[in-house]
């Protein structure tokens, strides 16, 4: 840290100023604490979501019910491959506490492909339902429905597009201070989109199937 000496007052008396320079360490905790406010506005969307849906979720327009349109078996495959990737993540955050990279990418890789899976089940729910004719202009249910499942699953996508460029990171530099940085805030937003789905699991499909 520099200290820089100024004028200050009338009388001319020196004081202390401190600055952080641009070569100096990344302010401690400063990245978690500002990524905690980027979920907590990712809570507030979700809430809104949710919200919309627990209002519109019965609203058929003489169309098709959720009872009539989800495959619980299917979602809950889908739901295991989720949970499966932030166990997953787990494990690559105990290699990285060892300063293991290979193993520490080896999970990576695991948990991008069970991402891969949801997104790969996701994707195809949603085809069969359009094929259907359960389009999101179809009714306010169908609307709110793809809407919240969808939001979800943007969130997945870009989830594991970081997670393939993190692991580039981590195959070039190895597990320095700013790649364990990434991998905490990624664990984060990993194990946010676990929380989330689990609420959709049972808010939206358990619930509509009711």
């Amino acid at each position: 840290m520099s200290d820089i000496r100024i004028q200050a007052g009338a009388a001319g008396a020196l004081a202390p100023r401190e600055y952080h320079l641009a070569h100096e360490p990344h302010p401690e905790n400063g990245t978690a604490l500002g990524f905690w406010l980027y979920l907590m506005s990712d809570c507030l969307i979700f809430a809104a979501l949710f919200a919309t849906y627990g209002v519109l979720g019965r609203s058929y327009a003489a169309g098709p019910t959720g009872a009539q349109l989800f495959d619980l078996t299917l979602v809950a495959i889908n739901t295991a491959f989720l949970l499966l990737s932030s166990i997953t993540f787990g494990f690559a955050m105990l290699r990285k506490q060892k300063n293991d990279v290979n193993g520490t990418l080896l999970w990576l890789a695991v948990t991008g492909f069970f991402g891969l899976c949801f997104l790969g089940l996701e994707l195809y729910e949603f085809a069969h339902l359009i094929h259907q004719g359960a389009t999101p202009q179809r009714s306010a249910f169908l609307s709110a429905f793809f809407t919240l499942v969808g939001t979800h699953g943007l969130h997945v996508t870009f989830g594991l597009i970081w997670l393939v460029v993190l692991m580039l990171q981590i195959k070039q530099h190895g597990l320095i201070p700013e790649n364990n940085r990434r991998l905490m805030c990624l664990s984060m937003f990993w194990h946010f989109l676990d929380v989330v789905w689990i609420g959709v699991f049972t808010f939206v499909y358990l619930m509509g199937v009711l």
